[in-house]
């Protein structure tokens, strides 16, 4: 049975899909005729629906993994899990709906960020 760590990740990587759909998926749905003659209510209605399952994620995430609801992580644990969860779907999600080509100083800030967690994990 994973442990309620590793399932506060796993929560925490759909949650983090489902937001970065929210927040930056209408830039590439624009391309359809439908959705670029939206008004931009309609837009923000959208991604507004698309985190409310963003949400669904995040809040059972953090409960499960935070300390003191019985979890492994701190509240300063966490936020670093989620930033470096956050930032790799980003990457991808970039590099694969819109063609984003990774450089050098993408890998050197992945680097700083593995030593974010390094050192939020450190006692």
């Amino acid at each position: 049975m994973l442990s309620q760590g590793i399932y506060s990740i796993l929560l925490l990587v759909i949650s983090n899909i489902f937001m970065t759909f929210a927040w930056y998926g209408h830039l590439k749905l624009k391309e359809f005729s439908w959705f670029s003659t939206l008004p931009l209510i309609g837009v923000i209605a959208i991604s507004w629906g698309i985190a409310f399952f963003e949400y669904c994620f995040q809040v059972p995430a953090n409960r499960l993994g935070f300390r003191e609801n019985g979890g492994p992580f701190d509240i300063m644990q966490l936020k670093i899990i989620q930033e470096v969860i956050t930032l790799v779907v980003f990457t991808l999600f970039s590099m694969i709906v819109f063609r984003t080509e990774l450089k050098w100083n993408h890998l050197a800030a992945f680097v700083c960020l593995v030593m974010a967690v390094y050192f939020i994990f450190k006692k």
